[in-house]
């Protein structure tokens, strides 16, 4: 997949990621979009890095997805843990 596949897989991982985790976050929509995209590429490294599944070419692909989400939760939920206060 190439790199804009990648940010439009983030932005979705990351609408999903809030709908699997809601409440205010600290930085908002922007934010919560940027740790999405993040999430996607962090998701998708750690995937192939570690857990010998290596991302694949196809957009579909459900362990791509997986990864991808899982970034973003994880990103969202350390951002939550470090700058949850600074928004009331």
């Amino acid at each position: 997949m190439g790199i804009i596949s990648w940010i439009i897989l983030g932005l979705l991982a990351g609408a999903i990621a809030k709908f699997l985790l809601p409440g205010r976050d600290p930085g908002g929509f922007i934010g919560t979009t940027a740790i999405g995209i993040a999430g996607a590429f962090i998701g998708g490294w750690i995937s192939a890095r570690w857990l010998d599944h290596p991302v694949t070419k196809d957009f579909y692909d459900s362990a791509t997805w997986a990864a991808a989400i899982g970034g973003s939760l994880a990103l969202l939920i350390a951002y939550r843990i470090l700058f949850g206060n600074s928004r009331n």
